[in-house]
């Protein structure tokens, strides 16, 4: 408890003192002995209270007291978060933050309470504080980073590296001012780059807005360096809530916008553009044949937009989205119900699920393969204010597309040509070199259906909330309609769409069309990555053989202490059970495949309830006895607490930690809830995973440059944009797929560092790796994944081919030029679970051990 009993310094005398109040200073002494005893007592919402009035009422006492009150204050909050007490824990950090304005552990506090509550903008500005303050502070460095990942998205440096894409909207927006629209919006700024094209080609007036916060004070900087701060006037807001002339002296005559997201409408555009003709834009042109001042009439850029679709068969984005297999780590999961991803589409709007998910499809690991020809799904003219608001109540459109190649119906892929006015487009197609991906609508119920090329695949298109949604509804085939929400999945078979005759195969479809469509069906969601991570055969089928081993060899020293003792495996409290612990974020099958070894009473952590009854249905249908399976968070007040004896007289026998994020990161404070996973261990029981190698490669890759930051030291456009949103540069890339990744080589793989969770002695936190370059070229990044030890034998590897993970990457803020031969130096650092990673070349030849 720091600084609880000590008194403050008293400095050197001033020649002139104020008047000292008696009761004054009473009540000072009187509540910093209290405050001092409170915390003593862990009294801590009293504690802070008193240091409260102490701080206000006597500021020289705050250099004293600043490691207490923060202590005190740490763990009010943390009480306040544990009984849901949110705004009393953010005044709380506002009261702090008015005595402490420019103390950078508090507002690296608040922030992680923030950012766990959803605001991430409020989030980053906090820990962007902390780090201005103290650039060397490593948790607010690591937090900042983690954040600024989804708050400025690497789609906003390839949109600003895009210098065909810059050219063309600026030169649309200049067509548009020329031809006499002089005051123009700018929806959704972002930098503000579309905004300062519209002054730079002589707009009287120009607007802007945006709702991001963290972009919006990005868009003042970037005006501000640029001398457009007054002939700009930028608003932190939606245009949903903008007014004339509250916001803006009059209604303008053009507004510019790139509100459209993979799927066109999932920004919001179509409410935007609506409200904006009703209440921020001039009326549009009356008739083609009509000539009308420019500058009397509104209209949009982009104009309009066309979306296409095609139907794809893709491994990948199977794995993600539905379940495809029927055998993991030697458990049946037969009995699970039906299992899927959120993401789903339907004719009929659920708030639950996502309509699409985003994938750029010239990356997916094993590539897709089209099984229709592309399609024109939708088009839309944005400056037709009619056809905007009788999008959501057009008719279902039923298009029928040809099969063209034969295979497996995994998902509708779509994309769009943005008209930017009638002589300029740009396409967000697979096949263009574009900043955009393509949405993906996954297709659920067609598991063990195979298309061929005489069938037509029946697609509806809708846009009833305003989101596109394409539906694979039914397949026509020999002059029948295959309804594919009907389709069951074969449960007798493994391969059910094996070598049947053509007739066999209809009569199968056909047949499916007549089960109960009443029939009641156990549904459970889980996350993509949940879905991956349940199809990942590998990795449960190593953590079988794993506890096995250990299991086997607990087994045998049970038996050596008493010879003779019987195994009761039947008894729930019998003290031969062996304790099993899995810790794993989010749905986990691991406490089963545990408990299925027999001899095992395990715990799992998955907390939602219908994710617990998939887990006890496939207990049940496994034999594996119920009491031999219990739910370790229902039992827990404080999640964070999760890390402790199953009970007074037990220890674990094995303890089962969620060490990698999916996006490819080590886990935050994974080493700490290593450390008192050891200490309640029986002995000889382990952690798993035991230990973890983190390898990389060098390698030279433009496409992870211009992914990380705007590149080039000319100005984007003629405007000065890089150094402002570059602070928002991260040395680490994340969701990286290293398997289709655009990149040259230049070394071997190598070893970078060592984690060993369960000899505490054997870690460190810096290491020197030297690697030899294989080829000439510029090391740009280095990617870096995880081969994951659960014992000295079996172990398996986040870069292997079915793997739930994804890759990281150090992008050098440098790169370094080598030649074949050359030895490079690399400096690895871990901190906080945050690996950082310098590299330097060798002066000298030679070798160095690694």
């Amino acid at each position: 408890m720091p600084n609880a009993s000590a008194r403050p310094k008293h400095g050197r005398r001033t020649r002139r003192r104020r008047r000292e109040d008696p009761a004054r200073n009473e009540l000072v002494s009187s509540s910093l002995e209290s405050a001092q005893q409170c915390l003593f007592n862990q009294d801590y919402g009293t504690a802070f209270v008193h240091y409260l009035l102490v701080l206000n009422l006597a500021p020289m006492f705050k250099d004293f007291a600043r490691e207490s009150f923060r202590f005190t204050l740490f763990k009010w909050t943390e009480e306040l978060d544990s009984v849901g007490r949110i705004q009393e824990l953010f005044d709380c950090y506002e009261q702090a933050l008015e005595l402490f304005p420019a103390d950078e552990v508090i507002l690296n506090s608040m922030g992680e309470h923030l950012f766990r509550m959803g605001f991430r903008d409020e989030a980053a500005g906090h820990f962007h504080k902390a780090l201005k303050l103290r650039p060397d502070y490593p948790e607010a460095r690591e937090n900042f980073y983690r954040v600024a990942n989804w708050l400025v998205e690497r789609w906003h440096f390839l949109m600003l590296n895009d210098h065909g894409r810059n050219r063309k909207y600026q030169q649309a927006i200049q067509k548009a001012v020329q031809s006499g629209c002089n005051t123009v919006l700018d929806i959704g700024t972002g930098t503000g780059i579309l905004g300062m094209c519209a002054k730079k080609a002589g707009a009287a007036e120009v607007y802007a807005c945006e709702l991001s916060k963290t972009m919006y004070e990005l868009a003042c900087e970037v005006l501000t360096a640029n001398k457009m701060d007054d002939s700009i006037k930028i608003v932190h807001m939606k245009s949903l809530e903008m007014e004339v002339p509250k916001d803006i002296p009059q209604k303008v005559s053009l507004v510019v916008t790139e509100t459209v997201d993979a799927g066109l409408f999932g920004e919001g555009i179509i409410e935007s553009l609506i409200h904006a003709w009703h209440h921020l834009l001039l009326p549009p042109q009356r008739g083609e044949n009509e000539t009308q001042d420019q500058s009397e009439t509104g209209r949009v850029i982009p104009a309009g937009a066309t979306v296409f679709g095609m139907a794809v068969e893709s491994l990948e984005i199977r794995r993600h989205h539905r379940l495809c297999v029927s055998e993991v780590g030697s458990l049946s999961i037969a009995a699970a119900g039906e299992l899927r991803s959120p993401v789903s589409c339907s004719p009929e709007p659920d708030d639950s699920m996502e309509p699409y998910t985003t994938e750029r499809l010239s990356r997916l690991p094993g590539g897709y393969k089209p099984l229709t020809e592309p399609f024109t799904a939708l088009n839309i003219d944005f400056n037709n204010v009619q056809e905007l608001e009788g999008l959501s109540s057009r008719e279902v459109q039923q298009i029928r597309l040809p099969v063209t190649q034969e295979g497996e119906l995994d998902a509708l892929a779509v994309w769009f040509q943005l008209h930017l006015d009638e002589d300029s487009s740009l396409s967000t197609g697979p096949e263009e070199d574009t900043c955009w991906e393509q949405a993906i609508y996954p297709v659920h119920s067609t598991k063990g259906f195979v298309l061929k090329p005489q069938d037509e695949l029946v697609v509806e298109v809708s846009c009833r909330d305003a989101f596109l949604r394409l539906c694979s509804v039914a397949v026509l085939r020999d002059g029948h309609e295959i309804c594919l929400d009907t389709l069951q999945d074969s449960q007798d078979t493994e391969d059910p769409v094996s070598n049947q005759t053509p007739e066999a195969e209809l009569c199968s479809a056909l047949a499916c069309l007549q089960t109960d469509q009443n029939q009641t069906k156990d549904f459970c969601m889980l996350e993509c990555s949940e879905m991956a991570l349940l199809n990942n055969l590998e990795y449960h089928q190593s953590f079988s053989s794993a506890l096995s081993k250990l299991i086997s060899q607990l087994k045998v020293k049970c038996q050596n202490k008493e010879p003779g003792s019987g195994v009761q495996s039947g008894l729930a409290d019998s003290p031969d059970l062996l304790f099993i612990l899995d810790v794993s974020e989010g749905f986990s099958l691991l406490s089963l495949i545990a408990a299925s070894h027999g001899h095992v009473k395990a715990f799992s952590s998955v907390e939602k309830v219908k994710q617990q009854e998939v887990l006890k249905r496939l207990a049940h249908s496994n034999n594996v006895p119920e009491q031999h399976l219990e739910f370790w968070l229902n039992n827990m007040e404080d999640e964070q607490g999760m890390l402790k004896r199953p009970s007074r007289e037990k220890l674990w026998s094995a303890i089962m930690l969620d060490c990698v994020e999916t996006c490819g990161l080590i886990r935050q404070k994974l080493m700490e809830k290593a450390s008192l996973a050891r200490c309640l261990l029986e002995d000889g029981g382990s952690i798993f995973p035991a230990k973890i190698v983190v390898q990389g490669i060098l390698v030279e890759s433009d496409t992870l440059l211009l992914e990380s930051a705007v590149q080039g030291q000319e100005p984007t456009l003629g405007f000065n944009i890089a150094p402002f949103i570059n602070q928002f540069t991260v040395p680490v890339h994340v969701f990286l797929d290293f398997s289709t990744l655009e990149c040259r080589h230049l070394s071997e793989f190598v070893e970078l560092f060592v984690l060993d969770l369960m000899e505490s002695t054997a870690n460190y936190t810096n290491r020197e790796v030297k690697v030899q370059a294989t080829s000439a070229g510029r090391i740009t990044a280095i990617p870096f994944w995880y081969q994951i030890y659960l014992d000295q034998e079996i172990s398996v590897s986040t870069l292997s081919q079915n793997s739930h993970w994804k890759q990281a990457a150090v992008v050098l803020q440098q790169p370094l030029q080598v030649q074949a031969g050359d030895w490079v130096r690399l400096a690895v650092k871990l901190q906080k679970s945050a690996i950082s990673i310098s590299a330097h070349r060798e002066n000298t030849p030679g070798t160095m051990e690694q």
